[in-house]
């Protein structure tokens, strides 16, 4: 009874548990004394709390809005600022260093300041202050394209390097882009030069540098077109230059060159005979022979020696590529007697970096006519050996420049005193002198990567008349000979598979001949070592 009676006390829900609220008044006295504040003076109104509230937003925002647009002015200001000076910064530095005169007297007594390239008129280098504001910086943009690149494009289509400036002749042929641009900035150059030649303020020889650049730059784009415009550019240079000295020699060497190019046989020929004689010391009134002859002796000027040494292979390839193989012999016999009348030091080590870079320069090219010497006798029935006898002159001879430029010795690392050759050093750069010289740095790079493609042409050849000797020991000593081959040719050998790849200078198309004679004579070395 006691518990059911308890049970129906209890209510089926519990009430919540709700603190007391305090008053106003409560709240008002909570932290402060127990007097009420002191009452508004009559004048004073108090503001309603929501219009107060709306002014003070409003000012937030505009505030916020005039600091945005301050900092903004700020940074777009300072951006603009940073650059400027560093795109006239490295303007200046193109100014005053990268086109300066050459200081070296070791360059300049071995006249490598001479084969330079020259931006203007002037002795001390630099660009003419004749060109104005745009005009320099034209030039100094097509330096910069040229040697430093335009960025990650490689190529582009549609080339402008020809005659006719309104899209006549346009070529759809893949160009490098670095190219492309810089003959744009030297067209603007020589546009703004040939108004400032009118007013009389440019220096005579300024329109004539920046030609020969142009012409330079459009001859390496390759097509037909950029070869015609570069021809004619470099017909104006030497009409320009009237045709005298070591200078114009080179000028004419070129336009043979660029005649060979484009078909003109006969152009070429002329050319050849013309530079031929200017880089003797002879000058004729008369137009010379259509055949070219080759000097009993050479000039003592080394810029004419060495422009001699190139119309020589010139002359040389054109012979043995137009299957005029007597006459190909005759001349490359005579040239490579010429040539080693040439004096050269007992050793590239001792001698100065400018004598030992010309010598280098005349024994490398003297390898190249060596292997279309080979070539052509092969071609004419002698034997083989004869051939290889050849190719193996210019195989050292052009190893010895590569390792030369690379400041590597001639024998192997591993054993000094042995006459084992040094492995080929495809992927060594240049030596310090070369490398930081003004005017030797550029021929001296672009003859270590013509001797390195030499030697591997060299072996190549070798390998291939070895194989065809059908001798027992042939697939072997061939295998040896293509190693070396793709060792000068190719890098990364060392990498997964152990498959190069093709170094720089060297054609896909020579690399897939090289890569393939090698995997034919390896294949035949394995199965003559499976049978025994």
């Amino acid at each position: 009874m006691m518990l059911s009676r308890a049970r129906r006390r209890i209510p089926a829900t519990l009430p919540r548990y709700a603190p007391p609220r305090p008053s106003l008044a409560s709240r008002r006295y909570a932290a402060g004394d127990s007097k009420p504040p002191a009452p508004l003076p009559d004048d004073v109104r108090p503001t309603p709390y929501l219009n107060d509230s709306f002014a003070s937003h409003t000012m937030f925002t505009v505030d916020f809005f005039r600091r945005f647009l301050k900092y903004t002015a700020i940074g777009i200001v300072t951006v603009t600022i940073t650059s400027w000076t560093a795109f006239e910064g490295a303007h200046l530095w193109v100014e005053k260093v990268a086109l300066a005169a050459e200081t070296d007297a070791d360059a300049k007594q071995w006249e490598w300041d001479l084969e330079a390239d020259r931006w203007s008129g002037l002795p001390d280098g630099g660009t003419d202050p004749g060109l104005g504001f745009s005009g320099r910086h034209a030039a100094r943009s097509a330096w910069m394209a040229l040697y430093w690149g335009t960025g990650s494009t490689t190529s582009i289509v549609g080339s402008k390097s020809f005659t006719g400036r309104n899209g006549e002749g346009a070529t759809l042929a893949p160009i490098q882009a670095a190219l492309e641009y810089a003959q744009e900035f030297l067209h603007m150059a020589l546009e703004g030069a040939e108004k400032a030649n009118a007013k009389g303020r440019l220096h005579p020889m300024t329109i004539t540098a920046l030609l020969a650049r142009r012409a330079d730059v459009v001859s390496r784009m390759g097509t037909r077109n950029a070869l015609d415009e570069a021809r004619s550019e470099y017909e104006q240079v030497w009409s320009n230059i009237s045709g005298r000295g070591a200078q114009a020699a080179r000028i004419a060497l070129k336009i043979g060159d660029l005649n060979r190019r484009l078909g003109d046989t006969e152009g070429a020929l002329f050319w050849w005979s013309r530079s031929i004689q200017l880089a003797t010391g002879k000058i004729d009134a008369a137009p010379p022979n259509a055949a070219p002859a080759i000097p009993e002796a050479a000039p003592t000027s080394p810029l004419a020696q060495r422009t001699l040494t190139s119309a020589l292979v010139s002359l040389s390839a054109f012979y043995a590529t137009t299957g005029q193989l007597r006459q190909a012999q005759a001349a490359e016999e005579t040239s490579l007697d010429l040539l080693r009348s040439i004096p050269s030091p007992q050793s590239f080590e001792a001698a100065s970096p400018g004598q030992a870079l010309h010598s280098l320069f005349i024994l490398h090219r003297s390898s190249i006519i060596s292997i279309h010497l080979a070539e052509v006798l092969y071609a004419l029935r002698t034997k083989p050996s004869t051939s290889i006898d050849w190719l193996t002159r210019a195989a050292e001879s052009s190893e010895r420049v590569a390792l030369s430029l690379s400041g590597l010795p001639p024998t192997h690392p591993d054993a000094p005193g042995s006459k084992i050759p040094h492995p080929p050093a495809s992927e060594t750069p240049l030596t310090e002198q070369y490398a930081k010289s003004k005017s030797m740095s550029g021929p001296a790079k672009n003859l270590l990567r013509d001797a390195r493609r030499t030697a591997a042409e060299a072996w190549n050849l070798i390998g291939v008349l070895t194989e065809g000797s059908k001798s027992a020991d042939a697939p072997a000593k061939a295998l040896e000979c293509y190693e070396r081959a793709l060792g000068w040719a190719g890098v990364g050998r060392d990498r997964a598979g152990g498959i190069g790849q093709p170094g720089e200078g060297t054609l896909e198309s020579d690399w897939q001949v090289f890569w393939s004679n090698y995997v034919r004579a390896r294949e035949e070395v394995r199965k003559q070592e499976q049978k025994k």
